[in-house]
């Protein structure tokens, strides 16, 4: 889950793409048609959504669950899935300690479970795929840059795409088998034999911003507050305008 209000930090300068505040009004029925396990503590959930109109890569939607009982939960979530896999949307939740919805996903979902969503929502972090991209994300952060990555493959688009994704280890890596030549993966805890252990660092970044594409990068960065900090601070550090970092954190 992520949280989409408009970034406090001074490296993030809003820059939004416009979406139809009619289509994100209107909710939705649901239907959980999938549960993929992409590691211990995240799944990815697959719903058929015969009304969506379509979203952007890097855009988010409001869910909301209803307990027999009347209660109402609701939550923002990133969607995962390429914009172009029509009347679907796939959302990777981790499994929160205490989280009463990612709980419920967790523990108690299956497929023909019904729930209501709305959206797309945010223009601000959306990919429309027209300018090379450069994404760094940390933990369950690369979920809505994956729907970036996905729709650059999709549409076999030209534009460069660049993806740093951290993780604790390669057993906490989501999506580990989708990732190609276009991503590095930094592991913080525990990494494979003769793989370095640490934080992302300028050694990550800087060779991506020293070769710079026709028009420079349009750099996403998703992830807790400190890692969206801490990575914000690398690219500016490392000559990325501060005007074309976006950001979206959660924590």
């Amino acid at each position: 889950m992520t949280d989409t209000s408009a970034p406090t930090t001074r490296f993030a300068v809003p820059g939004r793409i416009a979406v139809s505040n009619r289509a994100a009004a209107v909710w939705q029925t649901a239907t959980l048609t999938e549960i993929r396990r992409e590691t211990p503590h995240a799944s990815t959930f697959r719903f058929a959504v015969p009304g969506w109109g379509g979203h952007l890569a890097g855009q988010h939607l409001m869910l909301r669950l209803r307990a027999a009982d009347g209660y109402v939960a609701q939550r923002h979530y990133s969607i995962a899935s390429h914009p172009d896999d029509t009347g679907h949307v796939e959302l990777t939740l981790d499994h929160v300690e205490g989280g009463e919805v990612s709980g419920w996903f967790h523990t108690v979902a299956e497929p023909g479970d019904q729930v209501e969503v709305r959206g797309p929502l945010s223009g601000f972090f959306a990919w429309p795929g027209d300018r090379p991209a450069l994404l760094l994300g940390a933990g369950s952060g690369v979920v809505p840059l994956m729907s970036m990555l996905r729709q650059h493959r999709a549409r076999r688009l030209s534009v460069p795409l660049r993806l740093v994704v951290s993780a604790r280890g390669p057993e906490e890596l989501i999506y580990a088998r989708e990732y190609g030549g276009e991503t590095t993966t930094v592991f913080t805890r525990s990494a494979p034999q003769g793989v370095p252990v640490g934080r992302m660092a300028a050694a990550h970044v800087a060779p991506l911003l020293a070769e710079q594409p026709a028009g420079g990068w349009e750099a996403y960065v998703c992830g807790s507050n400190g890692f969206a900090e801490h990575a914000s601070r690398l690219l500016v550090e490392a000559g990325q305008p501060v005007d074309r970092i976006r950001i979206e954190r959660f924590g």
